[in-house]
């Protein structure tokens, strides 16, 4: 499965998401660059954020960030 540029700016915002604080979101504020804007009112769209600009991690979203957050440790661990 390719990894779009589109997907991958997801990825990015899901990645900016502390996991160990469901009080704690995020905000894109409109200076960000185009991907990031485009990207995160993606994941609105998808039910994973609760506000077109970020907001917090939806149920959804925090298992999707969590499983994302696994895979991206296992790959960058030790070789």
């Amino acid at each position: 499965m390719p990894i779009s540029a589109e997907l991958n700016a997801e990825i990015r915002i899901l990645t900016l998401f502390n996991l160990d604080s469901a009080m704690e979101g995020i905000k894109v504020h409109q200076s960000a660059d185009a991907d990031a804007l485009a990207a995160i009112n993606r994941l609105y769209d998808k039910g994973l954020v609760t506000q077109p600009d970020g907001g917090f991690l939806t149920d959804l979203g925090i298992h999707c960030a969590e499983h994302l957050q696994t895979a991206l440790r296992i790959l960058n661990g030790p070789v």
